[in-house]
């Protein structure tokens, strides 16, 4: 597949290995690009045309299997036959083929070039001094992200998804995705990913949210049986789900037909192998500022080729110093630093428990200014208990409570934790004898837009009853009477209003209220819906408290300190809502309901999302619209949230957030992942985002200036010198060098003051920053120029070796030092140290620098020993180059600031 160049430099930022894992969505994305083609390949598609038109039983007979599942011992034969249900996408990468992609960034390309060239002009030592550049940078970024690959394996087998099977020897397990086999028989409800092809053999009310793979933006129904016996085109089978597509309501019981890169998720997968998320803000930052100091290096090496071959006439010479200067300002160690400091962040915060699924989300940590988050289960605590049982006057009933542990007992679609919390009370099933004087009938289960789900259950001797529970404005929109005691009237507008006031009253506590309502149906029937959710009997509430988290409160406050604003996106209604944000000291500022959020245009939603931190009554696309309006408006949005109605947020977001304990459609769609409930690691997570975000800076800032400068005094010395200010190989060596010393920079400290605020690229900023600190070193390599001219004779061809002997040691140790006038904009050494590792590698460096035209090794590198009054005026041309960069600095914060 031929690359454009634009595409071929970007290629060294994606960084594959890291996220190997957790792919499905990021190739669910790009599948969504018209561009793919969704064409099912014809042996799958007769695969599954052939399964979904077959009788049940014969499938399953063809499949090797029954109604009770798989064995153990078919299962492992079958494992043996069709290996694991990973997509090879996600499968690790064999080491050699790791070591190439370490290798094929578009810099390395490029030095390698110049190490062919240095050879074939038999410039053997220049050759060798290139191409370990080209060996270092490469095991380097192979060592860190093998690390960095080891530690997401042993992350990720505490956060991996997994399905409920039935197997023979068991009646359900939860066993994670990539066991499953074909002929395994699955059970699946909302919120649950899909984890193979498979065919449905039973359903109720079940709704697919499958648009990354035929492009329907809404959930489609599927069936047990396929109505159209003519359809051939798998994607519009209504008995077939695809692997990667995840359940939005109801239930099911299917059975797995083809898994691993035998899947139609899989055949796209091996389609579109190449292709990752949509570029984001940190790649495409990073984007900027290579491409400017790439044409900054297309730019500066010709004009040294030319100058220098018209000026000294030997052309051989002027191109080799040329491809020097080319490989000077070739930031070759830029993909290892990025990899480098994202990947110590991810290995800080695993010691937090949090798994980084993406490295560049570790930057976005740090550029985030908006933190959207779901109330139910982030703010508030993953445990909720019952406090209220009463009737519709607010007084305590029995009734109500035994109603909602049937309804909550039965459902076999969401359980979500306030039927944990019904389900605790195991004295009514004594009381009821559950197991044995009800049957269950039928289910309505819940979704997000009705917001209320029923069970129809027949008790001996008793007509079938319908149990309805859901959000209170939901389920009296279903209700034409009221129960009080054994007495029911016609629910009027005068007892809507008390109704509303009574339980208007239990939210102002800060109590979830959830509606409880019935209806006797005739029998005879054993199939129910949505249309038999009508004329109810609206019996009481349970309310429920949803303590706020220990950790909300200060996790809030360190955000909002280090310029991180947190708005409040929930399903919940909004007293409940105030009543929380008030106790972990949320200050409300402005409310919209869903209601609101649909009324307006993007235009005015835009100027309503600035002023609002609380969004209360929302559905998931209203969460994934505000979050959508915020990024549009320029912010970098972080979404937290745990259950399917918060997948579309998650995606939408610049840093989707989670918990391990979130459904699978949320853990997929997330990029970080909380291990632990403590909210007060996404201020940790912000902060170690910055510090990676300043000291990649400090890499970029210092390549730039420093290149810029290099050049700069080039040019100068290469049109009024009648030899060269320095040898091609004296270029080389002092880049190798340089090179080495920045190793230490994904290790150093930041200032506290530079984790304020959120941090962003700004590539007009680092092109600034070149142009004012470039010609600093310049001004001084000039004064080193005239220092060996005037002072020590250094001005013929003969003398030419002691010239570039001092250049190469003012040059080296002026490029070493800089990263410690520019990691800070305090007074270096005194205000603000480096990390040791840093201060070391430096004086290392600097001290080789020095030895080298000093000790035995001179002569190969034809240098030659200084004399010892150029030691005398050495420090003091150092010294006076870090007072001006200081003072140079001092003026720049003023004008233009420091990021």
């Amino acid at each position: 597949m031929k690359l454009t160049l634009k595409e071929f430099f970007a290629g060294f930022l994606r960084t594959r290995h890291i996220a190997r894992h957790f792919r499905r969505l990021a190739l669910l994305e790009s599948i969504n690009d018209t561009t793919v083609s969704r064409e099912v390949p014809p042996t799958l598609a007769n695969t599954l045309v052939d399964a979904a038109h077959r009788d049940s039983g014969e499938l399953l007979s063809s499949l090797g299997t029954h109604t009770d599942g798989l064995t153990d011992f078919e299962v492992d034969a079958l494992r043996a036959q069709y290996g694991l249900n990973e997509v090879e996408h996600e499968q690790p990468l064999p080491w050699w083929t790791h070591l190439w992609h370490c290798y094929k960034n578009p810099f390395n390309l490029l030095l390698t070039l110049l190490a062919v060239i240095s050879w074939l002009t038999e410039d053997l030592k220049a050759a060798t001094v290139i191409f370990s550049m080209v060996v270092l940078s490469t095991l380097l970024r192979f060592w860190q992200e093998s690390k960095s690959n080891q530690a997401a394996d042993a992350l990720k087998a505490m956060v991996s998804n997994t399905a409920t099977v039935m197997r023979r020897d068991e009646p359900r397990i939860e066993l994670p995705i990539k066991q499953l086999v074909p002929g395994d028989l699955i059970v699946l409800s909302a919120g649950d990913m899909i984890p193979a092809d498979c065919r449905v053999l039973s359903a109720k009310d079940l709704f697919v949210s499958q648009a990354a793979m035929t492009g329907e933006s809404m959930p489609v129904e599927k069936f047990a049986r396929q109505a159209d016996r003519d359809t051939r085109n798998p994607l519009e089978l209504e008995n077939i789900l695809f692997m990667g597509t995840n359940v939005v309501s109801g239930t099911a019981v299917a059975v797995i037909l083809t898994t691993g890169n035998s899947t139609y998720f899989g055949a796209l997968a091996q389609r579109v192998g190449a292709t990752d998320r949509a570029v984001t803000s940190f790649q495409l930052g990073v984007n900027k500022v290579s491409w400017l100091l790439i044409r900054f290096m297309f730019v500066m090496a010709p004009l040294v080729l030319f100058i220098n071959g018209f000026t000294k006439g030997d052309w051989t010479e002027a191109l080799l110093f040329a491809l020097s200067i080319a490989v000077g300002l070739t930031p070759e160690m830029l993909p290892m630093i990025v990899t480098s400091t994202l990947a110590k962040g991810a290995v800080f915060l695993s010691r937090k428990k949090v798994i980084v699924k993406r490295l560049d989300a570790i930057q976005n940590f740090g550029a985030m200014d908006v933190l959207c988050t779901d109330k139910t289960g982030t703010l508030t605590q993953d445990k909720i208990f019952l406090a209220r049982n009463v009737d519709v006057w607010g007084e305590d009933s029995d009734d109500v409570l035994e109603m909602a542990y049937l309804n909550s007992y039965y459902q076999t679609g969401l359980k979500n934790l306030l039927d944990v919390a019904v389900l605790e009370h195991v004295e009514i099933h004594r009381e009821l004898k559950v197991g044995t004087a009800f049957r269950k009938v039928d289910e309505i289960p819940f979704d997000f837009n009705r917001r209320r789900m029923s069970v129809v259950v027949e008790g001996r001797g008793q007509p079938h009853q319908l149990i309805c529970k859901g959000a209170v404005e939901e389920v009296l929109a279903v209700c034409t009477r009221v129960q009080h005691g054994d007495v029911e009237e016609a629910l009027s507008d005068e007892l809507l209003t008390r109704i509303r006031q009574v339980t208007a009253a239990f939210n102002a506590e800060g109590l979830r209220v959830v509606a409880v309502a019935a209806r006797s149906m005739p029998e005879g029937r054993d199939t129910y819906s949505l249309a038999d959710e009508q004329e109810l009997t609206l019996i009481g509430y349970v309310a429920f408290l949803d303590p706020p988290k220990e950790s909300t409160a200060p996790a809030l406050k360190a955000l909002a300190e280090h310029g991180v604003a947190v708005k409040v996106l929930t399903g919940d209604n909004e007293l409940v809502t105030a009543k929380i944000c008030r106790e972990v000291g949320l200050a409300q500022q402005g409310l919209l309901l869903g209601n609101d959020v649909e009324r307006m245009s993007d235009a005015e939603l835009a100027v309503a999302v600035e002023k609002t931190n609380v969004f209360a009554k929302l559905t998931p696309s209203h969460k994934e619209r505000i979050v959508r309006i915020l990024k549009g408006n320029g912010h970098v949005v972080g979404f937290m949230g745990d259950g399917i109605n918060d997948a579309p947020a998650l995606r939408t977001a610049d840093i989707g957030i989670s918990v391990d304990s979130a459904v699978d459609i949320a853990k997929e769609a997330a990029d970080i992942i909380l291990l632990e409930k403590s909210l007060m690691v996404l201020e940790e997570g912000v902060l170690e985002g910055r510090r990676t975000f300043a000291n990649m800076l400090k890499y970029i800032k210092m390549t730039a200036s420093s290149n810029f400068g290099n050049v700069f005094s080039v040019l100068v010395a290469s049109a009024f010198i009648p030899f060269l200010p320095m040898l091609p190989m004296h270029l080389l060596v002092q880049n190798l060098l340089y090179d080495i010393s920045q190793i230490a920079i994904p290790f150093d400290n930041v200032d506290k003051e530079m984790l304020k605020k959120p941090q962003r690229w700004q590539p007009a900023d680092v092109g600034r920053f070149m142009l004012f600190f470039g010609p600093i070193s310049s001004i001084f390599d000039i004064l080193t120029f005239a220092l060996m001219w005037y002072v020590f004779d250094a001005n013929t061809p003969d003398h030419q070796t002691l010239f570039q002997s001092g250049w190469f040691v003012v040059g080296l140790l002026t490029q070493t030092l800089i990263v410690h006038m520019i990691r800070t904009p305090k007074i270096p050494f005194l205000q603000s140290r480096a990390a040791m590792p840093l201060l070391v590698m430096t004086g290392i460096i600097m001290a080789v620098g020095i030895f080298l035209p000093m000790g035995p090794l001179a002569n190969y590198f034809k240098l030659q020993a200084l004399p010892s009054m150029y030691f005398v005026f050495l420090p003091m041309i150092l010294l006076a180059y870090m007072a001006l960069t200081q003072a140079v600095k001092g003026f720049y914060i003023r004008r233009f600031g420091w990021q």
